[in-house]
């Protein structure tokens, strides 16, 4: 699925890993390690060097937006364009239904963006990048400002997800969620990124 081949960008020391089909890994590690950097890098949002190939085709062979659709980042801390909700989902039918399995009413389509609570705004951005059909998502803390209820439901739409094939890397502190979600679990300090084996 998704292969990584000595990818580097300052402040990340060379890294590889493959990614398979329908597989979690976690990424876990101090604040400050370097995470975000790469995740940002596998997405090609910032220079870095190295291969990134996603089913054998390079990713040098998709143009950005081709890419960054196939191979979605999350961040934790969502863009939004557009002053109502609505604008940022093309398809409201099939928003509608995915919302409320987020725990929130498909009437959010006709909400402003700034009546969202933190909370809302981290469910509503999973919701958008979902509905894109990424072959592979990357995570940044996706449920670190959710209560218990609304984190038990992301981890059932990721479960999901991964039982539909798409891969994910997830950053996360929590243990219990990496025990949840993961097959595999990565540690990063200081820009490297080794097995966590503990």
């Amino acid at each position: 699925m998704l292969s990584i081949q000595d990818l580097s960008r300052p402040g990340i020391k060379p890294f590889s890993i493959d990614l398979n089909e329908g597989e979690c890994v976690v990424l876990k590690g101090p604040s400050g390690a370097g995470k975000t950097l790469l995740l940002r890098a596998i997405a090609d949002l910032d220079p870095n060097k190295g291969s990134v190939f996603l089913n054998q085709v390079n990713k040098n062979e998709y143009t950005a937006p081709e890419w960054r659709r196939a191979v979605c980042y999350l961040s934790t801390e969502s863009g939004w364009w557009a002053d109502d909700v609505g604008i940022h989902f093309p398809n409201h039918q099939s928003a509608g239904e995915l919302l409320p399995k987020l725990g929130i009413g498909p009437d959010a389509l006709n909400w402003q963006v700034a009546r969202l609570s933190t909370g809302e705004r981290q469910r509503l951005a999973l919701a958008r990048l979902i509905l894109v059909s990424p072959s592979v998502m990357l995570l940044d803390e996706p449920t670190s400002g959710l209560d218990p209820e609304s984190e038990t439901m992301v981890e059932q739409i990721l479960l999901q997800k991964l039982a539909e094939d798409v891969s994910i890397l997830i950053v996360t502190h929590s243990s219990d969620q990496a025990n949840r979600l993961a097959t595999r679990c990565l540690k990063m300090n200081s820009g490297v990124v080794s097995e966590d084996i503990a």
